[in-house]
């Protein structure tokens, strides 16, 4: 009896292979996730439902988004805009409906259009200051044609005009002009026109 007992005595049990018939398995401790209401929801002071339409453009974090655009088209006409749209391009509405609002509120007579017209008129006005710089650049390659061709012909050679210049040469209109050289005498040399 002695050795039946000292052989169960040397055995160890482990707590895992305890098991207890009538209690639960450990679990996690509950976490209860609060989902905040989107920023258009909350000003508009309304539930907001699990699909609302306005949660994913207007997140709580940034109320100003959506009050902005809330003041311009109002709550209705932006939830009727977005519905009426494809997933796709609702954040593309979005950003041109706060873009738009916030211009309107800087100038609520022609709002983004009168940006549009500013830069449009700035983007002309550089345009002609682009075009006159080319024509004055090419107006110098000419000049400078025109007085190698001086020099080659005061020193008894042929004038040779490379393709480019004379291709700037074919598209000016020339007049003489009188001149005073290291001589002192007279002598003409032909100035391009712009035509």
């Amino acid at each position: 009896m002695e050795s039946t007992i000292s052989s169960s005595s040397s055995r160890s049990v482990s707590p895992s292979s305890l098991s207890y018939p009538n209690s639960p398995p450990p679990s996690l401790p509950q976490v209860t996730v609060v989902v905040s209401p989107c920023a258009a929801c909350k000003i508009l002071r309304r539930r907001c439902v699990e699909k609302c339409v306005l949660a994913p453009y207007f997140p709580p974090n940034d109320p100003i988004k959506f009050t902005t655009a809330h003041r311009v088209f109002g709550a209705s006409n932006i939830i009727k805009f977005l519905q009426e749209l494809p997933e796709s391009q609702r954040a593309d509405a979005v950003s041109s409906m706060v873009y738009e609002a916030n211009s309107r509120l800087r100038d609520p007579v022609y709002g983004c259009a009168g940006a549009i017209c500013q830069l449009q008129k700035q983007v002309s006005e550089l345009q002609a200051q682009l075009a006159k710089a080319q024509a004055e650049v090419v107006n110098m390659q000419c000049q400078q044609a025109n007085f190698m061709a001086l020099i080659c012909m005061e020193m008894g050679q042929s004038p040779q005009a490379s393709p480019l210049q004379q291709s700037n040469l074919d598209n000016f209109t020339y007049i003489p002009m009188s001149f005073l050289d290291d001589n002192s005498n007279f002598g003409s040399v032909w100035e391009p026109l712009w035509t």
